[in-house]
């Protein structure tokens, strides 16, 4: 599965990774029922699949009202991805 996974054209041309590289190994793991390897490769993964439902349900259910959820969601995800960017440029 590994060799149809679309290359991160920032590594490519930059040499650095970027602060998505990593989600679609995670997600194949996901897929393979390794959940402590996903995270580990992409720790946001979990809070990711969360938005993507709220977000699914923002569009379908439309008596409730889920922006505050999906911007909460927006901030937990980028912190948690920063962080790791970080984490990983410094090791």
């Amino acid at each position: 599965m590994e060799k149809y996974m679309l290359p991160c054209m920032n590594k490519k041309l930059f040499g650095v990774e970027c602060m998505g590289c990593g989600t679609q190994r995670s997600i194949n793991l996901l897929l393979h029922g390794d959940f402590i390897g996903a995270f580990k490769m992409f720790p946001p993964i979990y809070t990711l699949i969360l938005f993507f439902i709220i977000l699914f349900l923002h569009f379908t259910d439309k008596s409730r009202n889920y922006n505050k959820s999906i911007i909460y969601l927006v901030v937990i995800n980028g912190i948690i991805m920063l962080t790791n960017y970080i984490y990983k440029i410094t090791i």
